[in-house]
């Protein structure tokens, strides 16, 4: 068989977690192997830069999109915007207008979104994923991706750019047809909203999941139609849980009195609060509080470091709070109201879990997400011609 009949076709799924694989009919006739994957300590900036490196955070330098380097914040006149009244300013159709026309000001290809991070703080943080990952140097630490492997060795494929899901859909059937490709990397991201709106029990997400079922068979059909040998692999980043109750750890820091960018600086992300010491004795008084927080617990230095998120410097964060599971920090930087399901949370709860299906048996299989990318590379000839 020649090698450019065979195609590689890989369905990253957001949000699709073992737990709702395990609840769920998905592609069982086609599937022979399905398994757990591992995930990262993170959201989708941290989970989505490891696949496609096969490194670790710590390596690649992407964790979440706000850090504390006030030498380096592009934003440093935005902070008279939080003089203009909260209630235009906190609207999320005006924050994300705000985010449109701030990206094209500043030249940024990657994603972008200011969320609720206040005007008033926007010059002492930097964004951390102002390029596209998935471009040529788009990646913090410098690392190659998956994509520059295929650019480089001249191997053929399609990754649809778009967010439209029957529109990138369409693309990958497209090029399929054509059998001008060997490979493909099919981003699929609507269920990550749903599960976020209406958490993991709602009818719509196992609707969602059929139609997911209806246009990757399709496209496993078509593909064996016009290559001798289809590899479908589908597998996600992250889970997802359930939402019982919110903790307002901001409130709780607040009330001490200390002076947000002169005593202490934080970002309050959806399921963690990073904290970054400005002053003496402001680092004690924090951690006393967090301390006696119920929903949460301190991290120490050597369970980031073995979730490979010791970073140099302390670029993310000198303290980092986690929030139990299920325990949605609000509000926060990310938001003011409460949503359905969040994923962010310890690795190894079992709602945090990834996962991971082929077509056909593999050997050795791969447990965490940064085995994705050497077995992407495995998939593909260095020198196709």
């Amino acid at each position: 068989m020649s090698e450019h009949k065979k195609l590689t076709l890989c369905v990253f799924i957001d949000a699709l977690g073992w737990e709702l694989i395990r609840r769920h009919a998905f592609l069982d006739d086609i599937m022979k192997v399905k398994a757990p994957l591992g995930t990262i300590f993170g959201y989708s900036s941290t989970c989505d830069p490891t696949i496609l490196t096969g490194v670790l955070p710590r390596e690649h330098g992407h964790f979440t999109f706000f850090a504390y380097r006030p030498e380096k914040s592009p934003f440093g006149w935005y902070k008279y915007f939080g003089l203009l009244p909260k209630s235009i300013m906190e609207r999320g159709r005006v924050r994300s207008k705000f985010s449109r026309i701030m990206k094209r000001v500043h030249g940024f290809t990657g994603y972008f979104q200011l969320y609720n991070m206040p005007f008033r703080y926007l010059n002492l943080f930097d964004y951390m994923e102002r390029h596209n990952i998935f471009e040529p140097g788009g990646i913090n630490g410098g690392q190659a991706t998956i994509f520059d492997y295929l650019r480089k060795n001249r191997i053929p494929y399609c990754r649809p750019e778009g967010y439209n899901e029957a529109e990138s859909v369409a693309e990958v059937e497209a090029a399929i047809t054509e059998g001008s490709i060997r490979f493909s990397y099919l981003f699929l991201g609507r269920l990550d909203g749903l599960l976020h709106e209406f958490g993991t029990q709602a009818p719509v997400i196992g609707e969602h999941l059929a139609w997911y079922d209806k246009q990757i068979r399709n496209l496993y059909n078509v593909a064996c139609q016009k290559y001798d040998s289809v590899r479908l692999m589908v597998f996600s980043d992250h889970g997802m849980s359930d939402i019982h109750s919110v903790s307002d750890v901001k409130g709780r820091i607040d009330a001490l009195g200390l002076t947000f960018g002169e005593d202490y600086a934080a970002v309050y992300d959806s399921t963690m609060a990073r904290f970054w010491f400005l002053k003496p004795g402001s680092r004690e008084r924090i951690e006393s509080v967090l301390a006696e927080i119920p929903d949460g617990r301190l991290m120490p230095s050597d369970e980031l470091a073995d979730y490979g998120c010791d970073f140099p410097g302390n670029t993310y964060g000198e303290t980092f709070f986690l929030m139990n599971p299920g325990v949605l920090l609000c509000p926060s930087h990310m938001g003011i109201k409460p949503l359905a399901g969040m994923h962010g949370y310890a690795p190894q709860h079992p709602d945090s879990v990834a996962s991971f299906m082929t077509n056909e048996p593999l050997e050795p299989m791969p447990n965490r997400l940064e085995n994705l990318y050497v077995l992407m590379r495995g998939e593909t000839p260095e020198n196709p011609d």
